[in-house]
């Protein structure tokens, strides 16, 4: 179940497909133009040699994507050889007989490029509309893993649990055109999940939306401690990173551009949560300083960026989300190829 670590450093783009306003036009897109523009971004990220395409997974009507697998079938078909994977697939309440066999499907229609990013999800609403309880938050999160990473691995599995019904020889159909599918764990900043990841040998995402990335840098640690103490080698043990990006070629033109729409992200998303305060201009010049986690500027300060938190986490794979807040697909575009054509030769040459 351990992911091998692969030669090089990978750098892709993921989208939780949130339909929020225009900021500058106060205009929001369809449902079917926001999936459209999902499927081309992951065409051209495929074109421009980026390595993984994520999308992730809400029962809201903010967002369009309730089934990361299904689009991401669509995307394979449209693509050549860029990772699939969710980001995230929300394992508390997703059925994981379910979940394997949907992304077993999609490997085999891309021809093995499937992985699965498995979380709790920033949102509760997929509690009861799948008939679970919030009260069984953590145990369902364990249960869900223990059972998926079975599935993984065998053919027919027997397993027994609190929350589904119990399995006996059952035949878990599709199989995988990989041996096994890739598997991450998603850690918002708990010690207990960096551990559970280290001790299962499973990839760990890391969602650093801002801040100081030394503050990060305890639960890789924790990761790695618990992985070795487990029996895997550290070339089993991979970290990625997440986070919100906006490129553009000067520092002050990427802030200037990104700042409206980060600030209205911000607010229907805190909304949502039932704040919805906008983000201030001199709260976001901290947030986006070079000091900070939040990827917005230059290609050269990006790259800083990323090179000092691989000096303190060594991962292996950085993915970028470039449209939130409503940003225009044209925008978005624009980012894929500067992520492309410059930030990722840059990160090869500093990494190498």
């Amino acid at each position: 179940m351990s992911i091998i670590k692969q030669n090089g450093f990978e750098v892709g783009i993921y989208t939780l497909a949130d339909l929020g306003p225009n900021p500058h036009t106060g205009n929001t897109i369809s449902a079917k133009q926001r999936m459209g523009e999902i499927i081309e971004a992951a065409k051209l990220a495929d074109e421009m040699g980026l390595d993984v395409f994520g999308v992730g997974e809400h029962h809201r009507l903010d967002y369009v994507v309730s089934s990361p697998a299904v689009v991401l079938s669509a995307i394979a078909y449209a693509t050549n050889r860029i990772k699939l994977t969710s980001a995230t697939s929300v394992l508390s309440t997703l059925d994981p007989v379910r979940l394997y066999e949907d992304f077993a499907t999609l490997d085999i229609i891309s021809d093995g490029r499937a992985e699965i990013l498995a979380g709790r999800g920033a949102f509760i609403e997929s509690f009861p509309l799948f008939g679970y309880n919030t009260n069984d938050y953590n145990e369902l999160f364990s249960e869900h893993l223990d059972l998926l990473l079975k599935l993984n691995e065998k053919k027919k599995v027997s397993w027994n649990g609190k929350f589904r019904s119990s399995l006996r020889d059952a035949e878990i159909s599709p199989r995988a055109v990989q041996k096994q599918l890739p598997i991450w764990l998603g850690v918002g900043g708990t010690p207990e999940s960096a551990a559970r990841a280290g001790r299962l040998g499973l990839g760990m995402a890391l969602a650093i939306l801002g801040g100081d990335p030394l503050r990060f840098k305890p639960l890789v640690d924790i990761y790695r401690q618990a992985g070795l103490e487990a029996g895997h080698t550290s070339e089993q043990l991979n970290v990625g990173v997440t986070g919100h990006t906006f490129l553009a070629q000067t520092t002050e033109k990427a802030k200037e551009e990104f700042y409206p729409y980060y600030s209205n992200y911000w607010y229907y998303v805190n909304r949502q949560r039932g704040m919805g305060t906008k983000m201030s201009r001199e709260d976001f010049e901290y947030a986006a300083s070079p000091q900070t986690a939040l990827f917005v500027g230059s290609p050269e300060q990006v790259v800083e960026k990323i090179v000092r938190q691989h000096e303190l986490y060594g991962h292996t794979r950085f993915l970028a989300q470039v449209d939130i807040g409503g940003i225009p697909f044209d925008k978005v575009k624009e980012n894929i190829e500067l992520l492309a054509i410059e930030v990722k030769p840059m990160l090869e040459r500093a990494l190498s």
